[in-house]
């Protein structure tokens, strides 16, 4: 690669770790702005659905073309912004639950409907080839930094990966678990994770590592499914790019990052005279960053749809949401709308959305406002 092509890579994944997203273009100076992208993390270690589709569709322009067949139906399924985000399987609403609020069949996505083609039972799904009863260090990703446990499950046996999951298909227990494990890197890069150790099950052939991780410090949840062989393997990937064949172990990195798309489009509010009010903490921040929370209080009556105006500190401004939509940032006020899937906040009830954004000193939280419908 040329000097100057170096640099522009190298330049793209500095912009990104603040939330950028842009797009180089190869063989051209001129930059694409995307979309911001939304979501926390997944599982690097054995990978995700979402993350090796990720790594098998990312073309060096920085579009997705799926070259796995399970991947491109998912992708035909639920669109690209699915592998943009490919870190935002979440219910903001889950706080804990699993049977009887993720049904079967659709617990890959979470329930959320922009990655129900994630659920598709299929057998060509990328796979990890892992050895049982060994030990593994398993990371996921830190897109956002958020405190909680993580609980891993594996399928029973006898599982068939052509049935659609469900959670009799898991082993009733996790056989790890981890509350607020350490971090190397991140936020807001794809090689950022957490990382733990445990011995993977005394599992032969295929089977599905299931995660969750429940955040502690709201109801939020996140889910995934990995596809893996117990087969002697030590981390190896197949099934990812053209040929398939073994990419190497564990601790292989993409060649681009993520240029964002919101996750679902903004609900249109129906009738209903709710008012709403919103407050926003800081809760990281780093050189040049940060990351803020907000949560939208619903007062006597019921709201169906929000909005939230923030007003930035100068020197201030919002790069990336999840739990949200960002409709579009006008000197120093930026307009966050609900999601698809907490725009409906019962009386006196809660919902919250994160944020990304950058800095040119001390961070401070910008004050903010709530309209609804």
């Amino acid at each position: 690669m040329a000097q100057k092509g170096k640099d522009q890579v190298r330049i793209r994944h500095k912009l990104l770790a603040y939330g950028a997203a842009l797009v180089m273009v190869a063989g051209s100076a001129a930059l694409v702005v995307q979309a911001p992208a939304s979501a926390h993390g997944a599982p690097l270690v054995p990978g995700s659905r979402t993350w090796l589709c990720y790594r098998d569709g990312l073309t060096p322009q920085g579009n997705i073309v799926p070259k796995n067949p399970a991947c491109a139906a998912a992708v035909a399924q639920s669109g690209d912004n699915s592998l943009y985000n490919w870190f935002g399987v979440l219910r903001s609403d889950a706080g804990g639950r699993t049977v009887g609020y993720i049904p079967d069949g659709q617990l890959c996505s979470g329930g959320n409907p922009g990655y129900s083609g994630y659920d598709l039972a299929r057998n060509d799904w990328p796979l990890t080839h892992l050895t049982g009863g060994a030990q593994i260090e398993i990371r996921y990703n830190n897109w956002a930094r958020h405190p909680g446990t993580f609980f891993v499950y594996v399928t029973r046996d006898g599982f068939n990966p052509n049935q659609p999951l469900r959670w009799s298909d898991l082993e009733s227990e996790p056989f790890s678990t981890a509350t607020n494990p350490q971090e190397r890197g991140g936020p807001g890069t794809n090689e950022g994770h957490y990382w733990w150790n445990a011995t993977l099950p005394n599992k032969t052939g295929r089977h599905i590592i299931y995660m969750r991780w429940v955040r502690s410090d709201s109801q939020e949840n996140f889910f995934s499914c990995s596809d893996v062989v117990f087969d002697g393997g030590n981390g190896e990937v197949t099934g990812i790019g053209e040929t398939g064949s073994p990419t190497g172990g564990p601790t292989g990195s993409p060649t681009g990052s993520p240029t964002g798309g919101p996750s679902s489009s903004p609900t249109t509010p129906g009738p209903g005279d709710g008012s709403c009010t919103v407050s926003v903490t800081i809760t990281n921040s780093w050189s040049g960053g940060f990351q803020a929370e907000g949560t939208v209080q619903a007062g006597n009556s019921a709201v169906n749809g929000w909005t939230v105006t923030l007003t930035n500190p100068s020197g201030q401004s919002v790069s990336q949401v999840w739990n949200g939509n960002l409709l579009g940032n006008s000197g120093s006020t930026t307009q966050i709308r609900n999601a698809g899937w907490n725009g409906s906040i019962p009386a006196n009830g809660s919902t919250s959305f994160g944020f990304l954004g950058t800095s040119s000193g001390t961070p401070t939280a910008p004050s903010a406002t709530c309209t609804s419908p």
